[in-house]
This record gives C-alpha cells, structure tokens and sequence, in this order.
C-alpha cells in the first residue's frame, strides 16, 4: 500500500462519551482536535478521501464524543469534540473538557495530536490550552492553519511566521504547515508527520 491511498481505508471504529468505553490502551492512536468552526471534519474527510467519514455540520460542535476510526489493526484515530464555540450548556462543556484532559494525559498510546485552527483566527484562547496541556503531557503537537485558501500568499506567510514565532514557548515538538482541506492543499506535508507517529514506511 502507497503513502497515497493509506489513509483512505480508515473506518468508523466507536464513539465513546467516557474514557472506560475507549478500546484497550495498545497500538497507536494520532488525535485530531480544533475548534468547533475550524474544519477539522473536513480535515479528517480531505485525509481519508471519504467525505461520509467524519461529519461536516453547519452547525459547530457537532462532534460531542470521542470518535474513533480504524486504520488497520495496530493504528486508530481520534476525532475529539469540538470546542469554544459549540452552543450547549456549561456543564457539558465541562464534562468534554475533563474528558479531553483525562484522555491527553493518560492515554498511553496516544503518540501525536493534530491541532487544526482557522488560519484567519489562530492561536484563540482554548488553542493555547490545547498547547499548554500537550507541552505539560510531552504529547508532540502538529498545527495546521486550515482555510489557507482563504487568504493571500502574503497573509498566509505572515500567519505562519506569527504562530512559528509563538510556538518558541512552547516544546520543540509543536509544528506547524498552510493547510485548505478544501483544496487539499499541505495534505503531504500531513501525511508525512502522521507517518512518522504512526511509525510507517512505504516503497515508493
């Protein structure tokens, strides 16, 4: 199998609402996470070429469950819920985020997170959350800034210079690429730092 098609087999494993319903703590599991309009649906369906994969709401925060995709045998993903700006009540929001917490700093065979922000509105507060509890976890952390489409070549090297600077505070493992699942722009770039996570060779 090719680099190219890999991920493509990816199918709807489970979704869980509390860490104990998580399938046994083994293989390698890659989160994918971001705010709830940022596109991360579409980040996950633009990856494994299946637009039914991962379900793109008009409605943000959709996504109120751990869902998981199977790769093959050893290696799963993570959908995680969206955040910040889904409309439901505070003690769900709560509850998504001592789950998200929880699962960050125990799950063992979590080996990398995917933090997809909207290019136009990066680095919100709840993104930097996102980046102190990986730092704190030692959980490598891979930023897209989707919806580079949306912008100039000029304003999208000026974002990515800004979010390069500001990740300095952080561990030398958060990186960062221009990414448009619309146009499936970067998706190389992604699949090589999945690759690596998910400690994969192909012959090309």
């Amino acid at each position: 199998m090719t680099k190219s098609n890999y991920y493509h087999q990816a199918t709807f494993l489970l979704s869980v609402a509390n860490l104990n319903q998580l399938p046994s703590d083994q293989g390698i599991e890659v989160a994918i996470v971001g705010r709830s309009n940022a596109g991360k649906s579409s980040v996950l369906n633009q990856l494994t070429q299946n637009k039914n994969l991962a379900r793109v709401s008009k409605t943000p925060g959709r996504t109120q469950h751990i869902n998981l995709f199977k790769i093959d045998e050893e290696r799963r993903l993570a959908d995680l819920p969206g955040y910040g700006y889904a409309k439901v009540p505070p003690k769900i929001k709560q509850h998504w985020q001592n789950l998200l917490d929880t699962y960050l700093r125990q799950r063992e065979c979590l080996k990398g997170l995917i933090l997809v922000m909207d290019i136009r509105h990066p680095l919100k507060p709840f993104d930097q959350q996102f980046l102190t509890w990986a730092n704190e976890c030692e959980l490598p952390t891979h930023i897209l800034l989707n919806k580079a489409d949306k912008l100039s070549y000029q304003s999208q090297q000026k974002t990515l210079r800004e979010v390069t600077q500001a990740l300095t505070a952080y561990s030398p493992m958060m990186t960062v690429q221009l990414f448009s699942a619309l146009a499936g722009e970067g998706i190389k770039e992604l699949q090589k730092q999945m690759d690596s996570w998910f400690d994969v060779s192909f012959n090309r």
